[in-house]
């Protein structure tokens, strides 16, 4: 029961992950575009740098539920 609980852990911190991913992506998109505001600029590269950590953050704790399942 346990090994399904952490296989379910897993796939959830994997698409979290992903999602942080392309948000990260999509905020440095914004942050490079010189038709944007500075303010819009600055704020979508704050955001990235925080989805980078969360990104981040996703993949460890999918790597740890992938390995308790495993055991």
């Amino acid at each position: 029961m346990e090994t399904v609980k952490n296989a379910a852990n897993y796939v959830a911190e994997s698409v979290q992950g992903t999602g942080a991913e392309a948000s990260k992506e999509a905020n440095k998109g914004v942050a490079k575009d010189n038709d944007a505001s500075l303010t819009s600029r600055a704020t979508a590269a704050k955001d990235a740098v925080v989805d980078k950590k969360d990104e981040k953050s996703h993949d460890v704790k999918a790597d740890v539920h992938k390995e308790a399942a495993k055991n």
